[in-house]
C-alpha cells in the first residue's frame, strides 16, 4: 500500500509506525465496510439496524458520490444483485462498477463534469416515486463531487468560493454550511426532490464527531444551518464571497429563497440514514496492529482539529511524558489521533498538507525518540499527491531552514527532500487524518 515503504522504514519504530497507517487505512476500506453493515436475505434487505422489504418496490436505485462511492457501490451491487435498476455515482478515480453509471469528477474544486453528472443524478432522484428505494451513497470528498449551483450560480461562483474557504482555515463544518446553501441538492435536498420515495443513506465519514449534515455537505440530512449563518462564515473570518455568491445568501436571509429543509420537514420521514465507517474504525485497527508488535497503544482522540502545526505539539508533549515518566501509558507504546487539521495558508506557491505541517511541526518540538507519522486516509494529503509524511527529530538537519518551510506553508517541499513523505496514490476510502507516534523503550 505504501508504495516507498523500503525508504521510509529507517528502524523497528518506523516500521510499527508505518504498519499502524496501513492498517487503519485497509480497515476502513469502503467494501467491507459495507459489507459489515449491508446484507440481504431473499427480498429482505438490511441496512444498518433497519429492514426494507425489496417486494414493496419498483425500482431500486443507486446515486450518490465521493472518494470512497465506489467501494461501497460495488458492495451493493454485489448484495442487491438483479434486483438493483441502476443509478449515477461521482468519484474521483476511474473504477469499475457492473450495474451502476460512474462519472469520474473533480476534487477539491468542483468542475464542469461534475457538474454534468451531478444533473444526472438529480434527473433520477426526481423521477422516483413512492415505489422507489433510493441507496444514497455518500462518502468523503462528496462537497465537491455532487455539484448542482443554486438559483443563477455559475460553476465558477462555486470554485472561487470553495478555494476562499479552504485556504482561509475555515472548519469543514462552516464551509459546508456555506456549500449547503449554494447548492440544489446539499442540506438535506436530495431527500425534498426524493420525496415521496424511500431513501437509505449509506455514509462513510470524514468529518471529526460523525456529524452526519456536515458529510458530503448533508444531502440526505436535516439541516439547522440558515443563510444567516452562511453568511456568517465570511464575517468571522474576513472572507469576501464573490458578488453573485454573497446576493444570492442575502437573498436567502431576506426569505427571498426557501431555506434547506429543517428536521421537522415530513421530506424526512421516509429516509434513514446509516453510517457504516468512521476514523475510530481506522484507529482501532492501528492499535490492534500496535499490540500485536508489543506496544502499548492509546488512542488519544478522533477529533483533532485546529492548525496542525499547533496541534502536534501537545501530542508531542505527550509522547515526551509517556517517555519520562510512563504517563499515560507505559512504553513501548503507540499514540494514535484522528481528525482533521485545517491548514490557514498564509504563503503563495507552498507544497504539502495539513498532515505534513503536522509531521514536521512535530519533529522540530520533539525532544526524544519518538517516530511520528501522519497521513490522511485517502492518499492525498491536502492538495499534495502524498498521503502524509513520517519523521523523527534527528531526520531535520537544517532546523533553522525546516521552520521557515513550516511557516511558508512548504512543509511538503522540506520533508520531499529530506525523503519523509508517505507515498499511497490514492485509497479507495476517506476516513479523515491517522497520527502515530511510537515511543521506543528508553531502556533499549
Amino acid at each position: 500500500m505504501i508504495h516507498n515503504r523500503s525508504e521510509l522504514a529507517a528502524s523497528v519504530a518506523h516500521e510499527v509506525a508505518l504498519d499502524c497507517i496501513e492498517a487503519a487505512v485497509a480497515t476502513a476500506a469502503p467494501e467491507g465496510a459495507t459489507r459489515a453493515a449491508v446484507n440481504r436475505d431473499g427480498k429482505t434487505l438490511t441496512v444498518g439496524e433497519t429492514t426494507y422489504y425489496l417486494d414493496n418496490y419498483t425500482d431500486v436505485v443507486i446515486v450518490g458520490g465521493g472518494k470512497a462511492a465506489d467501494g461501497v457501490t460495488r458492495a451493493l451491487e454485489s448484495v442487491l444483485g438483479d434486483t438493483l435498476n441502476g443509478g449515477h455515482i461521482v468519484v474521483k478515480q476511474a473504477t469499475d462498477t457492473e450495474t451502476v453509471q460512474r462519472s469520474v469528477g473533480d476534487h477539491p474544486l468542483p468542475s464542469n463534469r461534475n457538474v454534468v453528472a451531478t444533473t444526472d443524478i438529480l434527473e433520477t432522484v426526481d423521477e422516483a416515486d413512492a415505489e422507489t428505494l433510493i441507496l444514497f451513497v455518500l462518502t468523503g470528498g462528496a462537497s465537491a463531487l455532487l455539484s448542482a449551483p443554486a438559483g443563477d450560480l455559475t460553476l465558477d461562483d462555486l470554485q472561487t468560493t470553495t478555494d476562499r474557504l479552504l485556504n482561509g482555515g475555515v472548519p469543514i463544518e462552516e464551509i459546508n454550511a456555506v456549500r449547503k446553501h449554494l447548492s440544489d441538492l446539499k442540506g438535506g435536498q436530495i431527500a425534498r426532490r426524493a420525496a415521496p420515495a424511500t431513501v437509505a443513506g449509506v455514509l462513510i465519514s470524514d468529518v471529526v464527531g460523525n456529524d452526519l449534515s456536515t458529510i458530503g455537505s448533508g444531502p440526505s440530512v436535516p439541516d439547522e444551518t440558515t443563510y444567516e449563518d452562511a453568511l456568517g462564515v465570511f464575517e468571522r473570518y474576513d472572507l469576501s464571497p464573490p458578488s453573485a455568491v454573497h446576493d444570492h445568501l442575502e437573498a436567502g436571509q431576506d426569505g427571498r429563497l426557501s431555506e434547506t429543509p429543517f428536521p421537522d420537514d415530513s421530506v424526512f420521514d421516509r429516509v434513514t440514514n446509516h453510517l457504516i465507517g468512521d476514523n475510530a474504525t481506522a484507529l482501532d485497527a492501528a492499535a490492534a496492529v500496535a499490540r500485536e508488535a508489543g506496544y502499548e497503544p492509546l488512542v488519544l482522540t478522533s477529533r483533532l482539529r485546529g492548525e496542525p502545526r499547533e496541534v502536534a505539539k501537545p501530542l508531542v508533549a505527550i509522547a515526551e511524558e509517556t517517555t519520562a515518566t510512563g504517563t499515560p501509558v507505559e512504553p513501548p507504546a503507540v499514540l494514535l489521533a484522528g481528525g482533521e487539521t485545517t491548514v490557514t495558508v498564509t504563503a503563495d506557491g507552498g507544497q504539502g498538507g495539513p498532515n505534513q505541517e503536522f509531521v514536521l511541526s512535530s519533529a522540530l518540538a520533539h525532544d526524544g525518540d519518538a517516530v511520528i507519522a501522519a497521513v490522511d486516509t485517502d492518499g492525498e494529503d491536502g492538495s499534495s499527491n502524498v498521503a502524509g509524511a513520517i519523521a523523527d527529530g534527528a531526520v531535520i538537519g537544517d532546523r533553522e531552514r525546516a521552520r521557515d518551510a513550516l511557516l511558508a506553508n512548504d512543509a511538503g517541499s522540506y520533508l520531499s527532500e529530506i525523503e519523509a513523505t508517505v507515498e499511497t496514490g490514492p485509497t479507495g476510502t476517506n476516513v479523515n487524518d491517522v497520527a502515530v507516534l511510537v515511543v521506543p523503550d528508553p531502556s533499549e
